[in-house]
């Protein structure tokens, strides 16, 4: 992961059929993600998108 990728934790994300999800974009603030999040939702009303704070990707034990 790369350092931009550490700085933008706020991510909005569509939710699909059977738990899946897709990433649609990636923000360094919650407001930022909420106020996309809201565009959304109004272009797309039938759709599901929520904001979530991503983690990023953690290691496992024995990963170096």
């Amino acid at each position: 992961m790369t350092y931009g990728d550490r700085l933008k934790r706020w991510a909005v994300v569509r939710l699909l059929a059977n738990m899946q999800r897709v990433t649609v974009a990636r923000f360094v603030k919650e407001s930022d993600a909420d106020g996309f999040a809201q565009a959304l939702r109004r272009l797309e009303p039938h759709v599901k998108f929520i904001v979530v704070f991503d983690l990023g990707e953690q290691k496992q034990e024995g990963d170096r």
